[in-house]
């Protein structure tokens, strides 16, 4: 570790000290957990991991935060919402992500009261606010949550090197937005929607990809990889195994997106007037057929 990160690490550490006691908006990834092996560290027992289960939530991303919350040895709190109560979120505006950041941050504030914890904190690193559209970051503002990655400097590279330096497990874990974010602008987002997706990345990590997602585009299933590991997703082993047990979730066409995984394509660019919808998934609207393998497949009842 760098003597400048160091330092830094080092103020984190003492910043928090300051505080009687923080709990932690603690999701298992990387950024959270950095955070909360720094309040540990500077707390010790009065600081507070807290993930909040709802609809959006991966079950396989709630066990991972109790295991490294576990790997941290900070406490760890489970508290329950539905994004789904808001028809504000449901609708899927450009400001879904505000709506979620409100309700969830929300729920922290009240668990911290309960515990007669004052400061709430959360992941939210350096190179965030220059990463696009993200609306989230205004309630964490308005919310007034403290967020000691930003406060610090802490990039993201930084923080993965933090999280090394902790023998996190999740150190090199890909980002991991929640599952809303698979489903495009505009398309509201339902229970189904939100079930099937789980379900088809469960079933697409089953082959060992560590980066991709699945979009649902109202029924068609956009499968995006990593491009490092796009080649293995041109397996035509790979494309015959995930073909018919997406349909049977419901999808009604199965497609590879030759582009590879992007962070945000079904959400709003902040530089392009031009947004992704159904039929396209570029900002320059290029219809999503002439970028996809094995374009469309009936579903199995159909044929």
């Amino acid at each position: 570790m760098t003597l400048d990160l160091e330092a830094k690490r080092a103020a984190a550490v003492d910043d928090l000290r300051t505080h009687d006691g923080v709990l932690v908006a603690f999701s298992g990834g990387v950024d959270s957990s950095t955070v909360a092996a720094l309040a540990h560290e500077a707390l010790g027992e009065d600081a507070v991991a807290c993930t909040a289960k709802s609809e959006t939530l991966p079950e396989s991303e709630l066990e991972d935060a109790k295991r490294v919350a576990d790997e941290i040895g900070i406490r760890h709190e489970v508290v329950e919402f539905s994004e789904l109560d808001s028809d504000a979120f449901v609708a899927n505006d450009e400001d879904r992500c505000y709506h979620c950041r409100t309700m969830r941050l929300g729920r922290m504030l009240e668990k911290a009261r309960e515990l007669g914890i004052e400061t709430v904190c959360d992941g939210t690193n350096a190179d965030d606010p220059g990463a696009g559209h993200r609306p989230g970051l205004r309630a964490v503002e308005e919310l007034e949550v403290h967020s000691p990655l930003l406060a610090h400097d802490l990039s993201k590279s930084a923080v993965r090197e933090l999280a090394d330096d902790y023998d996190l497990s999740v150190a090199d874990k890909p980002s991991m937005a929640c599952l809303s974010s698979r489903i495009p602008t505009g398309l509201s987002v339902t229970e189904d929607r939100l079930s099937r997706i789980e379900r088809a990345e469960a079933l697409v990590r089953q082959w060992g990809f560590e980066g991709f997602r699945v979009r649902d585009h109202d029924g068609l299933a956009r499968i995006e990889i990593d491009p490092d590991e796009l080649e293995d997703a041109l397996d035509p082993a790979f494309v015959e195994s995930i073909r018919d047990p997406l349909l049977e979730l419901g999808f009604d066409h199965v497609t590879l997106d030759l582009h590879g995984y992007r962070t945000g394509s079904v959400s709003p660019a902040a530089d392009s007037p031009v947004e992704p919808d159904a039929t396209t998934n570029t900002a320059d609207g290029e219809p999503l057929v002439e970028d996809v393998f094995a374009a469309e497949y009936p579903r199995a009842n159909e044929r």
